[in-house]
């Protein structure tokens, strides 16, 4: 038996790879710390796992539609009127099993084979396979300070460009876009027709700037633009699995005649859930983004003091990604040798740059304890001294 060529080109998801292995090293009874997870370590908040408990014992727990109950529909569209700025209906919103199936399913309603994607790079692991498995070509474009340069976008489009994958926070590097920055994109864009799918998973996750969704700019590139989001970094809900897409109605149709046929509706229990998020108390936001911000200045702090290790301050998320380059050598050739003999020797995990397409950087997550955090770096400096 031989498997597509589809199946054949994928690549496995090396951040959940490597974090497997610290998880299989965790249970032989291994001391190991894991910077490697991109979820948040607080635990959900009471009144959304009562909404779930509540939906289970009234029996809600049958078939929904495809895309979502009207219910959660009416409030993502209320988020992003609060939030954002945008003025949605409910046709044009599609509730996924997570913001991953919203942006596959968005990425298969928009991309032909042969179709060109523009990439910044460093991008999130899953682009470039879901740009594959809709037979597109991802074009790379590597950014400058971590962010998309508009003289480098316009100078990479050409008549096969369909799209523009923009994610602000971002992940890996933290990055968040300013508006005058998404006004000069949003106007290239504009100007090319091209669509832009806006990755805004991170949006609350924001410390010393102001997320702006580049669909708010103005009515020409909202047309343009697919906006992607959901509850599991705001409201700590990585395995209830809610997403969402918002946009064009048709391309939303689209996406939803795709669901029909993958995975139909997502959970009905977690949808009274995800509803209970965004209708529901936001007071721990604050909280939790305060006390990511202290691990973050902690973290790039002593990542910094660590000779040969260049740690840039993340505007968002909760992540640092550190280039380490310098520490490479006969024996570390990139990042892959450089985190996993991190992991053998040191018993610490982190997510190599390459995952990213940036082979001269390591991510770390904060979204870990302040205990684990000094535990971490402090063998991860002892680690950089041995292999300088």
């Amino acid at each position: 038996m031989k498997l597509s060529k589809r199946a054949q080109t994928v690549q496995p998801s090396l951040t959940l790879s490597i974090t497997a292995k610290a998880k299989e090293m965790k249970k032989k009874g291994l001391d190991v710390v894991s910077f490697g997870a991109g979820e948040p370590d607080f635990d959900t908040m009471y009144n959304i796992k009562e909404a779930a408990k509540k939906a289970i014992d009234e029996g809600f727990t049958k078939y929904t539609p495809t895309s979502g109950i009207i219910e959660l529909k009416e409030a993502v569209v209320a988020k992003f009127r609060r939030d954002n700025w945008i003025d949605f209906k409910t046709n044009e919103v599609l509730v996924s099993t997570g913001a991953k199936q919203a942006l596959f399913n968005v990425i298969m309603s928009l991309v032909d084979p042969g179709d060109e994607v523009i990439v910044p790079v460093p991008y999130w692991v899953s682009y470039e396979e879901m740009v594959k498995l809709a037979e597109g070509k991802c074009v790379f474009v590597n950014s400058k300070n971590f962010k998309l340069d508009p003289d480098d976008l316009e100078a990479a489009i050409t008549p096969k460009t369909k799209m523009l994958l923009l994610n602000s926070p971002s992940n890996p590097t933290g990055a968040v876009y300013e508006e005058s920055e998404l006004k000069k994109i949003a106007a290239i864009c504009v100007k090319h027709g091209i669509w832009v799918v806006s990755d805004e998973i991170y949006e609350k996750l924001i410390y010393d700037k102001k997320h702006v969704s580049i669909a708010s700019l103005n009515d020409r590139i909202k047309k343009l633009t697919i906006v992607i989001n959901g509850v599991s970094k705001t409201y700590a809900m990585t395995g209830w699995r809610i997403g969402f897409a918002a946009g064009d109605a048709e391309v939303i149709a689209a996406a939803t005649r795709i669901q029909d046929h993958t995975t139909s509706n997502p959970s009905s229990i977690a949808q009274k859930a995800a509803l209970a998020a965004l209708t529901g108390p936001q007071d721990h936001i604050p909280k939790m983004v305060f006390e990511y911000k202290r691990r973050r200045d902690f973290m790039a702090d002593r990542l910094n003091s660590v000779e040969g290790v260049v740690a840039p301050l993340p505007s968002g998320a909760f992540y640092v990604f550190a280039n380490v380059s310098a520490l490479y050598n006969g024996e570390i050739k990139g990042s892959m040798d450089f985190c996993h003999k991190l992991l053998d020797e040191a018993f610490v995990a982190a997510i190599p740059g390459v995952a990213f397409g940036d082979d001269n950087c390591v991510r770390f997550s904060y979204a870990t304890g302040m205990a684990n955090i000094e535990r971490g770096l402090e063998r991860f400096a002892k680690f950089c001294g041995k292999i300088k």
